[in-house]
């Protein structure tokens, strides 16, 4: 009977400590020291929410570069691929319906979440031309449009993991504060 409270009193223990206070303490130092990203990394625009820099939203106006498809259709509760595999008729047509649209590089195929907010910077430059015609921007602001394309660009992390990568929504709300008045 002794060895059954010993062992009761030492699961409470161990639950209050691991299952209370190790989160708290954490969650505390989380807060203090990446207050930006405890926070959802959220992206304002003029005071207003506009997004989150982790997570990929739709955009279908053809003056704003377009991040990967989502099989989830960008939905932030849930997130998945399509598993659909190579060869699958339905994903060759959604392959060729978004060629004719104009997609190239990683914007044919979904990201594994669905919720990527990443595009390569070379799948941002392919996207110059019809970003600079729907702006109507001549030949110097196209200049600027690539330039902020590698101003956004991040590189790998830590300097070797993953390739260089560019946040749509960020480079979004450049393009916009760039262009202000062309809009």
């Amino acid at each position: 009977m002794r060895n059954t409270i010993i062992a009761i009193r030492l699961f409470l223990f161990l639950t209050l400590l691991t299952g209370v206070v190790y989160p708290l303490i954490v969650t505390g130092i989380g807060d203090v020291a990446f207050k930006k990203e405890s926070e959802g990394s959220l992206i304002y625009k003029d005071g207003k929410l506009i997004g989150s820099e982790l997570l990929s939203q739709k955009f279908q106006g053809k003056k704003y570069f377009w991040p990967r498809p989502s099989a989830v259709d960008f939905n932030g509760i849930s997130s998945g691929a399509s598993n659909l595999s190579v060869g699958n008729e339905t994903l060759e047509k959604a392959v060729a319906e978004r060629k004719a649209q104009g997609a190239t590089r990683d914007l044919l195929y979904a990201s594994g979440s669905g919720l990527d907010p990443h595009i390569s910077p070379a799948a941002a430059a392919d996207q110059v031309d019809r970003i600079s015609k729907e702006r109507n921007l001549n030949s110097n602001q196209r200049d600027l449009v690539l330039k902020l394309i590698q101003d956004y660009t991040e590189g790998r992390q830590w300097g070797f993991l993953g390739e260089p990568r560019v946040n749509v929504l960020k480079l979004n709300v450049g393009l916009d504060k760039a262009f202000e008045k062309t809009l």
